[in-house]
C-alpha cells in the first residue's frame, strides 16, 4: 500500500509499529524510497481498514484508487450482493459497490499496486464478466456509444429469445391449457393424435424452449447452485427444470410415481421460461430509458468542429481540437469545446446547462461552453477547454458518478437480498413437504406445482433495481434542469433538509453591488473622498470595493496608485494614498483605528433601514464620509423563498452586512432567520449553530468562498458557478445562477426519494403477500392456489412496473 508523508528513517519506523500494533497483522515492511507498505495479515476487509486508520493515527496518509468496472450477466439484487462479496474479498479492497442498473462496480482498494486483472478474475470465480472501464479520455461519446450498442445487440438478442419460445409454446398452452378449459378439443387431439403422442409432442416443445431460449438459465443458474449463492437464474432454473423433468417422467416412466400422480406440467416450465425472458426484454427497454438523459448529454456535442489555422477554415474531428485554436461559430450551429470569444456578438441557449431558455449575450470576452446553440449571430472563439476538460464532459462524469452511488436506504435492502434467495428456496422445499405430508390426493403433484410456484413468483430482480433506477432516472432529469448531484447520497440528504441557510451576496442578489450615497464631512468633497477611498479599494477583489472603484470611473476621476494596502476580512481596506492615510469599512474597521463615527450613526442606520450596506470613510484620522453600497435582490428570489417555505422550510440568511441592513432584506423577503455580520470565515460556525437540536440544514453559497460552510452544511448547494462544477465541497451544483434552482433541486429529492420508497413497497410487498399466496397459505380458507403460469406472468411484470415508475420521474416538472 501507499504511504504519503514520510520522509525519513524514523518515519518508516513509525509507520512500521503502528501497522503491527494493528490485530491481525503478520508482518510489515515500510519502504522509505518507494513510499510503500508491504503488510501480510490473515484476512482483509476490517483489518485493512485498520490498518489504514492506524497510518493515519501516526500522521501519515495512506493513499486510495477508485477502480471501475463493468460488470455483466447481473440479473437481481442476489447478483449484486454476491458480486460486491467477491471483489471485497480480494487483498487490498477497501470497500466496493455494484449497481444493477448502470452494469458498474466502483471498486475503493489502497493504491500501490494494479488490482485490476485480481478484480476481473475475483468477479468471474462469481460467475460474471467483467471488464475496466477507462478513464474518461475525451472519447466518452464513442464509449457511450459502443456500450449503446451492446445493449441494443442485448435487446435484439432477447427479442429473439421470446419469440422463438412463444412461438414453440403457444401449441403446449393449446395442447394441455386448452384441452382441460375445453372438453371438446381435449376429445378432438385424443381421438386424432393420442395421449401418448401428445405428451411427446408436448416434451419436445418444452425440451426446445427450456434447452434453446431457457438455457441462460441453467448456464447461470446452476453454477451459482454450485458455489452456494444461488441467485434469480437459479430459482428460475430450479422451477421450471423440476415441472419438466417431472412431467418427462410421468410421460417415458410413469410407473415409477404414485398412482393417480403421473400429470404432465410440460406448459408450466415454457410459459415460466417465456414469460420471464419477456420480463428481462421488457426490463432491458425500460432500462435502456432510464439512461436517456446521459445519452442526451452526449449527443449535444458536435462531432466536427471548424477552426482557423494558417488562414484557412478547416473541419476537424472533435477530438483533434487543441486549447488556443481558434474556432469559427456559424449562425445556429453547436459550440464544439470550452472558450472565451475573440470577435463577434451572438446570443447562446444554454438551457442545456443552467436549465434557464432565455438566450445569453456573447461579445468578445465571453466565455461559451460545448453543447451550447449558438443563435442568428456568427462568432469566433479561443478554445480553452477541450476533451475531457469541458463542462460537457464533466457535467456527463458527475452524473454517472451520481447514478452509480448507493444511498443510505439502500444499506437495509442489500443486507435483505442477500439471503432472499436462499430463503426462498427453503420456503419452496418446506412448502414441498407439507403438501407432500398434508396435501390431497394426488398429494405429490400438488407438492411439486405450489413448490415451483413459489419459486417462480418470487422476485429479487424488482428488490435489486428498485434503488438504482430512480436515482438513475432522477440524476438525469436533474442534469436537465441545471441542477448536478455531485454525491448520490446527496438525493436522500436534501430530502431531510430542515432550515436552508443561504449566503446573501451573489446568491439571493445579484453580486455586483452599486455606490448608491456618498455623504461626506462638512470638511470634505464627495468626489475628492470618492477618488480617495476608490484609490484604497483599487487593489481589492471584494465585491464592494469593485463596486466603488466603478462609480470612481463613472465619474472620469483619476485614480491614485495605493501604498501599505491592508485588507482586513469582513472589515475593511486601510491604505496610503498620495501620502494620506485612507480608511474604508465598516464601524468595527474605524473602532480599530481609533475613529468615533457616531456622527454618521443616524444616517447609516437610515440607509441600513433602506436595505443598503453603510460604510464608512476616514483621511489622515478623521471621519470624512458615510457611504451606501446596494446589491440589487435577484428578481427570481422573492419566489424561491416563497416556494421554499411551501415546502415546508425555515429559510436563514447569512450576511456579512450589518444587522439592520441584513434585516431590512430579510422583511423583504420574508426570511425566518438572520445571522449578519458574519466574517467569511466564520460561515462554517452560523451552519454548526443551526444544526443544534439536531436540524439539518443545507447551505447555499457560491462554492468558492463559502467552502467551509459548504462543507460543514448536511448538504452543500453551490450555485452561479458558471462554467466550474469541480467544487469539491458542495454535494449539489446548480448550474445557473437561479436561486430558484434551490427549490427545485429540494422538490426533485424529494420526488426521488418518495420514487425509491414506492418501488421498495411495490418489491417488497409483492413478495411478502405473493410467496405465501404460491405456498398454498389461501388453500385451507378458500381452495385457491396459484398456477406456476401466473406466478411467472406475476414475476415478469414486477421488475417491469418497478422500471414503469422509475421512470415516471423523467417528466418531473418544477414551477418557474
Amino acid at each position: 500500500m501507499a504511504v504519503e508523508g514520510m520522509s525519513c528513517a524514523s518515519c518508516v519506523g513509525r509507520v512500521e509499529r503502528a501497522i503491527a500494533a494493528v490485530p491481525g497483522v503478520e508482518s510489515v515492511a515500510v519502504n522509505l524510497a518507494t513510499e510503500r507498505a508491504h503488510v501480510t495479515f490473515a484476512k482483509g476487509g476490517d483489518v485493512l481498514r485498520q490498518v489504514e486508520e492506524a497510518v493515519r493515527q501516526a500522521g501519515y496518509q495512506p493513499t486510495e484508487q477508485t477502480i471501475d468496472l463493468s460488470v455483466s450477466g447481473m440479473t437481481c439484487a442476489s447478483c449484486v450482493g454476491h458480486v460486491e462479496k467477491a471483489l471485497r474479498a480480494v487483498p487490498g479492497v477497501v470497500g466496493a459497490t455494484v449497481n444493477l442498473a448502470t452494469e458498474r462496480a466502483s471498486v475503493k482498494a489502497v493504491a500501490g499496486g494494479d488490482l485490476g486483472p485480481e478484480l476481473i478474475k475475483a468477479v468471474e470465480k462469481a460467475g460474471y464478466e467483467a471488464s475496466p472501464v477507462t478513464p474518461d479520455d475525451g472519447h466518452a461519446a464513442g464509449q457511450h456509444d459502443h456500450m449503446q450498442m451492446l445493449k441494443e445487440e442485448e435487446q435484439a438478442r432477447l427479442l429473439r429469445s421470446v419469440i422463438l419460445a412463444g412461438v414453440l409454446t403457444i401449441p403446449l398452452l393449446a395442447i394441455e391449457m386448452g384441452s382441460h378449459m375445453v372438453p371438446a378439443l381435449h376429445h378432438w387431439l385424443a381421438g386424432n393424435f393420442g395421449e401418448g403422442n401428445l405428451r411427446i409432442f408436448s416434451f419436445v416443445l418444452a425440451t426446445i424452449v427450456l434447452f434453446g431460449p431457457g438455457l441462460v438459465f441453467l448456464r447461470k443458474g446452476f453454477p451459482a447452485l454450485l458455489r452456494a449463492a444461488p441467485d434469480m437464474n437459479t430459482l428460475v432454473m430450479l422451477g421450471a427444470g423440476a415441472a419438466w423433468l417431472y412431467s418427462s417422467v410421468a410421460t417415458f416412466l410413469p410407473g415409477l410415481l404414485p398412482a393417480g400422480t403421473a400429470l404432465t406440467y410440460f406448459e408450466s416450465g415454457a410459459v415460466i421460461v417465456t414469460l420471464i425472458l419477456l420480463g428481462r426484454w421488457f426490463e432491458a427497454r425500460a432500462k435502456g430509458r432510464t439512461g436517456a438523459a446521459i445519452r442526451s448529454l452526449i449527443a449535444l456535442q458536435p462531432k466536427t468542429a471548424r477552426i482557423l489555422r494558417q488562414g484557412s477554415e478547416t473541419d476537424i474531428p472533435v477530438d483533434e481540437v487543441k486549447p488556443g485554436d481558434t474556432v469559427i461559430l456559424r449562425p445556429g450551429e453547436r459550440v464544439p469545446v470550452d472558450g472565451e470569444v475573440r470577435d463577434g456578438t451572438s446570443f447562446v441557449d444554454e438551457s442545456m446547462i443552467t436549465g434557464e431558455p432565455a438566450p445569453v449575450r456573447k461579445e468578445a470576452g465571453s466565455l461559451v461552453t460545448g453543447g451550447t446553440v449558438n443563435g442568428s449571430g456568427a462568432l469566433s472563439f479561443t478554445a480553452r477547454k477541450v476533451g475531457s476538460d469541458t463542462l460537457l464532459a464533466q457535467i456527463v462524469r458527475t452524473v454517472q458518478a451520481a447514478q452509480g452511488a448507493k444511498l443510505p436506504i439502500q444499506a437495509a435492502v442489500d443486507r435483505i437480498t442477500l439471503w432472499f434467495v436462499p430463503a426462498v428456496m427453503a420456503v419452496a422445499l418446506a412448502t414441498f413437504l407439507v403438501w407432500l405430508a398434508f396435501g390431497p390426493s394426488p398429494a405429490l403433484s400438488y407438492a411439486l406445482v405450489n413448490a415451483v410456484a413459489v419459486l417462480i413468483i418470487a422476485c429479487p430482480c424488482a428488490m435489486g433495481l428498485a434503488t438504482p433506477t430512480s436515482i438513475m432516472v432522477g440524476t438525469g432529469r436533474g442534469a436537465e434542469l441545471g441542477i448536478l448531484f455531485r454525491q448520490g447520497d446527496a438525493l436522500q440528504a436534501l430530502r431531510d433538509v430542515q432550515v436552508v441557510a443561504l449566503d446573501k451576496t451573489g446568491t439571493l442578489t445579484k453580486g455586483k453591488p452599486e455606490l448608491t450615497d456618498i455623504e461626506p464631512n462638512e470638511t470634505f468633497e464627495a468626489n475628492e473622498i470618492l477618488r480617495l477611498i476608490a484609490s484604497a479599494e483599487n487593489r481589492s477583489e471584494h465585491p464592494l470595493a469593485l463596486a466603488i472603484v466603478a462609480a470612481a470611473k463613472a465619474r472620469g476621476l483619476a485614480l491614485a496608485e495605493p501604498a501599505n494596502f491592508v485588507s482586513d476580512a469582513g472589515c475593511g481596506v486601510t491604505a496610503t494614498v498620495e501620502g494620506r492615510r485612507v480608511a474604508i469599512g465598516g464601524h468595527r474597521l474605524l473602532a480599530q483605528i481609533g475613529i468615533d463615527v457616531s456622527a454618521f450613526a443616524g444616517r447609516a442606520q437610515a440607509l441600513a433601514e433602506a436595505g443598503k450596506t453603510p460604510l464608512y470613510a476616514a483621511v489622515d484620522g478623521k471621519l470624512a464620509a458615510v457611504i451606501a453600497v446596494a446589491d440589487a435582490i435577484k428578481e427570481t428570489t422573492p419566489a424561491a423563498i416563497a416556494a421554499l417555505h411551501q415546502l415546508g422550510l425555515k429559510v436563514a440568511m447569512v450576511t456579512g452586512d450589518d444587522s439592520r441592513t441584513a434585516a431590512a432584506v430579510a422583511r423583504q423577503l420574508g426570511i425566518d432567520e438572520i445571522r449578519a455580520e458574519v466574517l467569511p470565515t466564520d460561515k462554517a460556525e452560523v451552519v454548526k449553530a443551526l444544526q443544534k437540536d439536531g436540524r439539518k440544514v443545507a447551505f447555499v453559497g457560491d462554492g468558492i468562498n463559502d467552502a467551509p460552510a459548504l462543507a460543514q452544511a448536511d448538504v452543500g448547494i453551490a450555485i452561479g458557478t458558471g462554467t466550474d462544477i469541480a467544487i469539491e465541497s458542495a454535494d449539489v451544483v446548480l448550474m445557473s445562477g437561479d436561486v430558484m434552482g434551490v427549490p427545485r433541486a429540494i422538490a426533485l429529492s424529494k420526488a426521488t426519494i418518495t420514487n425509491i420508497r414506492q418501488n421498495l413497497a411495490w418489491a417488497f410487498g409483492y413478495n411478502a403477500i405473493l410467496i405465501p399466496v404460491a405456498a398454498g397459505l389461501l388453500y385451507p380458507l378458500w381452495g385457491v392456489l396459484l398456477s406456476p403460469v401466473f406466478a411467472g406472468l406475476a414475476m415478469a411484470l414486477s421488475s417491469v412496473s418497478v422500471l414503469a415508475n422509475a421512470l415516471r420521474l423523467r417528466r418531473f416538472k418544477v414551477e418557474a
